[in-house]
């Protein structure tokens, strides 16, 4: 859909096929395609927004004006906002800041998927009295940032999605040995990740194999805050917050 805005700033490193672009195949109705042999285990509506980690800082970079659809498969999530105008995410689809002197066309669709092959860790924190916020890091090729997804709701929502992606993510890594090379303790861990217990309800837990991604182009280690303060994405930290070179 040419609409579609990818706002989650990372692209595949590895394992994905040319015709399968960072952003989810979506029906008429914005509902995600499914691929070939892929199984939908949940669906839900939360707030999404983007965050880019370093080791002292943590950077919330973009975040969805409405709450968002998020599909859960045995191989991937999938996020769909819909709503208001929505200004493009300046990157691949071309320049939307200042010097852009035609019309940008403005977007009400916005998606994004992060594959199960590179999650290398979960965060499910706190965030309120009623709320918790489950983190789906990355790790990234030549950087020490790491860009994750912010997905927050009421914690028996979120909790109980945080335990459905870490044993997905982990039956996906067990599946596929072709996609994602892994060591005997490895593979312990993940048959540990899989298990049904419900494990820790809040804090962090890895994810051993996973594959790092890599930012669509340079400008995104470079990344500078978007002009137009009222437009998609907004901007939730002060211009000498966001983060500057990422090597």
């Amino acid at each position: 859909m040419p609409e579609d805005a990818a706002p989650f700033f990372i692209g595949p490193h590895r394992f994905d096929a040319d015709d399968d672009p960072t952003r989810p195949l979506l029906d008429r109705r914005y509902a995600l395609v499914p691929e070939p042999g892929e199984r939908l285990l949940g669906q839900h509506r939360l707030s999404v927004a983007g965050h880019l980690l370093g080791p002292t800082e943590d950077v919330r970079c973009w975040a969805l004006p409405d709450p968002a659809s998020v599909t859960v498969t045995d191989r991937r999530l999938a996020y769909v906002c819909t709503g208001p105008e929505l200004s493009l995410v300046p990157g691949r689809d071309g320049p939307t800041g200042a010097r852009h002197r035609r019309p940008v066309r403005l977007s009400r669709l916005v998606s994004g998927q992060i594959r199960w092959q590179w999650p290398s860790r979960l965060e499910l924190a706190e965030v309120g009295d009623d709320a918790v916020e489950l983190r789906v890091v990355c790790d990234a090729l030549r950087t020490i940032r790491q860009p994750a997804l912010a997905l927050t709701g009421p914690v028996d929502l979120v909790t109980a999605l945080a335990r459905q992606v870490r044993r997905s993510v982990a039956g996906f890594r067990l599946a596929h040995p072709d996609l994602v090379d892994l060591s005997p303790p490895e593979r312990d861990a993940l048959a540990t990740r899989v298990a049904a217990s419900p494990g820790p309800t809040l804090g962090a837990v890895t994810l051993p194999g996973s594959l790092p991604v890599e930012f669509l182009s340079r400008d995104d280690y470079y990344r500078q805050p978007v002009a137009e303060a009222t437009d998609w994405p907004r901007l939730d930290a002060p211009a000498r917050d966001l983060p500057g070179s990422a090597c």
